[in-house]
């Protein structure tokens, strides 16, 4: 009787996997090297000459952007900024402990809150002073509030279809993409003018720029303690894109043309990184591998934003038009004013 076992005793089905493993591994390799290159050279600026090691792999990305527009870079350049970014927020849990969680108290939870839903609720309003739909109102509120791109994405799910809602996903993430962008540059000066410590510094980054990745990079070029407060608010933010889309999924749920929001998990890595900060602040969790897993961190982080900065083109904001660039800088200020305000109240009261 016929073998389905090769010659050599190994699973057809196994060869086949580690084929496929290695033709994406050549495909990754790349885009990769570039970032990796990028992330090192960022690196040693840092080290060598002063500034944050985040705000340089930005910049310097941003001078290779030709690369992801390139067959044989884009893939790895792509994996870098998704992939690895979130193994690095994952680990970054390890450096952020239970009681630095308790002992942020209810106003993180007060700020990020209010400051979701306001900004959310004036996404429509916006849309309807400027005459624009309020499926885009809908869309730049909740992307400005949660999480950016991915919750623009999550959203147009579940919202009802028309002939303009492609053309308003697209919008909303181009915009919403550059803005961060140019927030993670901004914020931090903003810090440092207003001479916020760096507890409150981590809040308000993490409270109001758009996407995870920005948030990290603008966070950690202030300080460790920013970096760890801001991604700590910024995941808040994202684990609140599960109950916006259920909402709305239920109460489009009678329209033929919307989605059901059944495939919006939480994302793992922030599931991940719940399982790191437990992990870590286990008293009998290993120092030495705790360290070592944070250093990866680290550089995955480096790279990460320098791909971002690889993939990042200024000069599409003008592809977006006037009306949605100004309905998402009005969303993005009323959100920092609305924060800053939480913060820098008890200054004066």
């Amino acid at each position: 009787m016929a073998s389905d076992t090769p010659a050599n005793g190994a699973p057809e089905g196994g060869g086949n996997w580690t084929h496929r493993q290695i033709a994406k591994g050549k495909t990754l390799f790349p885009g990769l090297l570039a970032a990796v290159t990028v992330a090192i050279a960022a690196r040693f600026l840092s080290e060598h000459y002063g500034g944050p090691t985040m705000l340089f792999a930005l910049l310097l990305g941003m001078g290779f952007h030709f690369l992801s527009e390139e067959g044989a870079c884009g893939p790895g350049i792509e994996f870098a900024s998704r992939t690895i970014l979130q193994i690095g927020v994952a680990l970054l849990g390890l450096g952020i402990t239970i009681d630095q969680i308790l002992a942020a108290g209810w106003s993180v939870a007060v700020i990020v809150i209010v400051g979701i839903v306001v900004t959310f609720l004036s996404g429509p309003i916006i849309a309807r002073l400027m005459n624009r739909g309020w499926r885009l109102g809908v869309m730049t509120g909740g992307a400005v509030a949660i999480c950016g791109a991915s919750a623009a994405l999550a959203i147009a799910s579940v919202l009802p279809k028309n002939e303009f809602s492609e053309r308003n996903t697209l919008f909303t993430v181009i915009s919403v993409t550059t803005l961060s962008t140019l927030a993670m540059i901004l914020y931090p000066m903003i810090v440092s003018f207003l001479a916020m410590d760096d507890v409150s510094a981590g809040v308000f980054i993490g409270a109001t720029i758009h996407d995870v990745a920005q948030v990290v990079g603008a966070g950690y070029s202030i300080s460790e303690e920013a970096g760890d407060t801001a991604t700590f608010v910024k995941l808040l933010r994202v684990a609140m894109l599960v109950p916006i889309v259920v909402i709305l999924s239920l109460m489009f749920r009678g329209d033929a043309t919307a989605g059901s929001g059944r495939n919006i998990p939480i994302p793992l890595f922030v599931i991940g990184f719940v399982i790191f900060v437990f992990a870590g602040s286990a008293a009998e969790f290993p120092l030495v591998l705790k360290e070592w897993l944070l250093d990866v961190s680290r550089w995955c982080l480096v790279v990460a934003i320098s791909a971002i900065g690889t993939k990042t083109a200024l000069k599409s904001l003008k592809d977006v038009g006037g009306e949605a660039i100004f309905m998402v800088c009005a969303e993005t200020v009323l959100l920092a004013l609305l924060v800053l305000a939480f913060l820098l109240a008890p200054r004066f009261f």
